[in-house]
């Protein structure tokens, strides 16, 4: 094995710690690779007590030397995106789970709080687990969903009244309204938080964070594109699907690559392809709203604890490199980001 700089458990602060620079990172190198990496065992239990000497990390298939490595959990900076397009009976659960989801944070950790539906907003910008943290919660309590059925636009109960050939009465120039065009723009949301999670300090493990029933549907950015701004940020995402998002079956139809024909119809349940593809493990899908809690505080201590290796790459130009990271124990469960899309090397 290699020499490793191994961080001793105990000189990343916990939650009694206070103040100060009380732990650093590796010195900036522009090809060094942080890999954050959660191990379970068969029920999904995390496994502690790990060392360097225990896994093996690859790029593009070549076994690659640990220049940094520890087990201590980090402060998050952490992206909170909410669905509010879901049915308005699907909001109202989420948002009465707040209040448990903020506790699940520490008073080291920052969020930003994104909502998306048609459009995405930005309720807060990134702020300790405090009064604006609350503020910004007790807005997203205020918001509407969905209502549960198509909107009405013809017929005695349209929205012009009494109607001949398809125009009002009193007003025959007046054209029928048409309903407004779907949207679910996670994509867009997602590039959004993560734009901003980009512009927080190397000292954090960043993180998104998604409450949705997972559609997708007329973003401006399309998958692949999202998970490369995903990739090169070294961002994870963690999500808890709620609606159809909660049927397990949901998270295998996912994987399966969607033919070209067929994209533009969007996707039914998103959240499993960014999950597995930058290491967050798995969707929580839950559906009560005492489960929905649990996985509140189950999905954030997971992306608090995991291990955190770091590599030098030898290659200093090119595209995506794939990253496999193995235990060298037997009936464990590994889950680390697939791979990366190198920065440019600045001069």
């Amino acid at each position: 094995m290699p020499p490793v700089k191994t961080v001793p458990a105990g000189s990343v602060p916990n939650d009694i710690d206070t103040g100060g620079d009380v732990y650093k990172l590796p010195p900036v190198t522009v090809n060094l690779v942080m890999v954050p990496v959660m191990v379970t065992d068969a029920d999904g239990r995390l496994i502690a007590g790990l060392q360097p000497k225990d896994f093996n990390v690859l790029e593009n298939g070549v076994p690659q030397k640990l220049k940094f490595f520890t087990s201590d959990p980090f402060p998050l900076s952490a992206a909170l995106i909410i669905d509010t397009g879901m049915p308005e009976v699907a909001l109202k659960k989420i948002q009465d789970t707040l209040p448990a989801l903020q506790g699940a944070f520490s008073q080291f950790d920052e969020v930003g709080v994104y909502t998306y539906s048609t459009r995405v907003g930005r309720v807060a910008d990134f702020t300790s687990v405090s009064k604006e943290l609350t503020v910004a919660l007790n807005e997203v309590k205020a918001y509407s969903g969905e209502n549960n059925g198509p909107p009405v636009t013809s017929g005695p109960l349209g929205p012009q009244g009494p109607m001949i050939n398809g125009l009002p009465i009193d007003t025959p120039t007046t054209p029928v309204s048409t309903p407004p065009k779907e949207a679910h723009v996670l994509n867009d949301a997602i590039v959004a938080a993560a734009r901003d999670l980009a512009k927080r300090g190397r000292d954090r493990r960043k993180i998104i964070f998604i409450i949705s029933d997972g559609r997708e549907l007329s973003s401006t950015a399309s998958y692949a594109d999202t998970l490369k701004v995903l990739l090169t940020q070294n961002i994870t995402v963690y999500a808890v699907g709620v609606e159809g998002a909660a049927i397990p079956i949901y998270d295998r139809l996912q994987r399966i690559h969607l033919p070209k024909s067929t994209k533009a119809m969007g996707y039914s349940d998103i959240l499993p392809k960014y999950v597995n593809a930058t290491g967050g493990g798995t969707v929580h899908g839950e559906l009560t709203q005492a489960d929905i809690e649990r996985a509140y505080a189950q999905a954030i201590g997971d992306a608090r604890n995991e291990y955190t290796l770091a590599y030098s790459s030898k290659f200093s130009i090119g595209g995506y490199r794939e990253i496999e990271v193995q235990v060298r124990r037997k009936g464990l469960k590994v889950y680390a980001k697939r791979g990366y899309y190198p920065l440019p090397t600045p001069r």
